[in-house]
C-alpha cells in the first residue's frame, strides 16, 4: 500500500470569479473543498478550468436569463424558485453545473499526468468518474430547465 500525501492548496487572494450581472460569482475555495480537488491543481488552472465551464454553462443557458429578464428579474437569486437549506435550488444547481463541467475537463487534462501502469489503472478509475461527471452537467442543466433527465426518439 502506498501513501501519496496531497499537495497543500496555497489560496489566492481573489478566491471568487466575479461572473456576469445575471450569474452568480464562483468560489474557488468552495470548488476544492465541493469536489475534492488538492493542491495538485494550480489556482492558475483551476481558475482557467472554472471560467470556461462558466461561459459555456452561461451560453446554455442563454435562452432561460433572457426570458427571466424579459420578466423583469436582475439576476438568478430573484427567479422564484424553491429554496434548500437557505440557498435557491437553481443556484445550487448552476452551481453544481459550473463545478462539475470544471471538473471533468480538469480530469481529461490530468489522466495523462503519469502514465506508469498505476496511472493507467488510475486512467481506467478516472474514465467512471469521468462519464458520471458529464452526466451531473447534463441533469443539473435539466433540472435548472425543468427538462427531464433523458431525451428518447423512435428511429
Amino acid at each position: 500500500m502506498k501513501f501519496v500525501s496531497p499537495e497543500p492548496v496555497t489560496p489566492g487572494a481573489n478566491d471568487t470569479i466575479p461572473n456576469t450581472f445575471f450569474w452568480p460569482g464562483i468560489s474557488l475555495s468552495q470548488y476544492r473543498k465541493e469536489m475534492r480537488t488538492d493542491g495538485t491543481v494550480t489556482e492558475e488552472r483551476l481558475r482557467q478550468a472554472l471560467l470556461t465551464a462558466i461561459s459555456e454553462v452561461n451560453a446554455e443557458l442563454f435562452v432561460f436569463r433572457e426570458k427571466q429578464m424579459s420578466r423583469g428579474l436582475d439576476n438568478l437569486e430573484d427567479v422564484p424558485g424553491e429554496t434548500i437549506d437557505g440557498e435557491r435550488e437553481r443556484v445550487r444547481l448552476y452551481r453544481n453545473a459550473v463545478f462539475c463541467l470544471a471538473k471533468a475537463s480538469l480530469v481529461e487534462r490530468y489522466r495523462d499526468y503519469d502514465a506508469t501502469g498505476d496511472g493507467a489503472k488510475a486512467a481506467e478509475e478516472m474514465e467512471v468518474s469521468l462519464g458520471d461527471l458529464w452526466r451531473d452537467v447534463r441533469w443539473s442543466i435539466s433540472r435548472f430547465l425543468d427538462l427531464p433527465h433523458m431525451t428518447v426518439e423512435l428511429i
